[in-house]
């Protein structure tokens, strides 16, 4: 039985876990220091957790690193010293939304261990099955054959570490791009009493209403970083990194709003009016 370490078990990584549970992988993580919304989501994922990250990195097969793209690297050096210390040296999966350059820092920073370099898109198979796993390098193969129980769909694109990293940073800046224009945009409407026919004009363009960006705004903090990813994806493909510089102050500030500090399901069924108002800065709402 192949075992998959989960590093972290939040609201993604726990969802990949569950579908690897389901598709016979033995899955593991640690919660050792995380938030009781692992916790629970790991529970709920059935998956088997170990006192450190060193035991899980000792167990594992495939390791696949599933954080906040500003812990991305810190992982990946936790990730080494554990192997370091333990003697293991199980193929590691970077799934974070990283840049190319940042990709290839992380691949040294794993110091030899078989590194796979990979991107999620679409939301957790808990959520909604058929997200797609881009994956790239040598071992990318490897991690594509997971017993993914036909939850998630695994795409190699080719051997280079980075391939799956500029994809995400492409795809990423559209679908998060698009979010973060529909926020302001809807945010000014509300400010200007004009969010129902803004609402009703781009429903009939076919554009997404308020459940999105509602979603969206428990992220915002970890938006930050990765809009910094994909401004410096840009630059290095000599364009101009000031739009993405910008998202990512939009993303901040969003994050400071009373409805980033809930979590991704609290948003369900929230009216627009109300999604507005809980998207209004507080220095704005005094």
């Amino acid at each position: 039985m192949t075992t998959v370490g989960i590093v972290s078990a939040g609201f993604m990584g726990a969802g990949l876990g569950r579908a690897l549970r389901a598709g016979g992988a033995r899955v593991v993580t640690s919660v050792a220091g995380r938030s009781g919304r692992t916790r629970r989501l790991a529970a709920e994922a059935g998956l088997e957790t170990l006192p450190s990250l060193a035991e899980v990195v000792a167990a594992a097969d495939v390791i696949l690193s599933v954080t906040p793209p500003g812990q991305a690297s810190a992982a990946a050096r936790a990730i080494a010293e554990a192997a370091r210390v333990t003697g293991a040296g199980p193929i590691v999966a970077d799934l974070n939304a990283v840049s190319p350059e940042t990709m290839a820092a992380i691949a040294t920073a794993l110091d030899g261990l078989p590194v796979v370099d990979g991107s999620i898109s679409g939301p957790p198979p808990t959520t909604e099955p058929g997200a797609h796993l881009y994956l790239s390098g040598p071992r990318a193969a490897a991690v594509a054959a997971l017993p993914w129980d036909d939850q998630v769909v695994p795409v190699v694109l080719g051997p280079e570490i980075g391939t799956a990293s500029a994809l995400k940073m492409c795809t990423a800046s559209v679908y998060k791009g698009l979010n973060a224009l529909l926020t302001q945009a809807l945010r000014t409407a509300g400010r200007h009493g004009v969010l129902e026919p803004v609402l009703a004009d781009l429903a009939r363009t076919g554009l997404p209403g308020t459940a999105g960006i509602a979603r969206s705004a428990t992220k915002a903090a970890r938006y930050v970083d990765e809009m910094r990813e994909i401004a410096a994806t840009q630059g290095g493909a000599g364009l101009t990194p000031a739009l993405f510089q910008a998202f990512a102050e939009v993303y901040a500030e969003i994050a400071t709003t009373p409805l980033a500090q809930g979590a991704p399901e609290s948003t369900a069924d929230l009216p627009p009016a109300e999604i507005i108002t809980r998207l209004t800065p507080v220095d704005v709402m005094e």
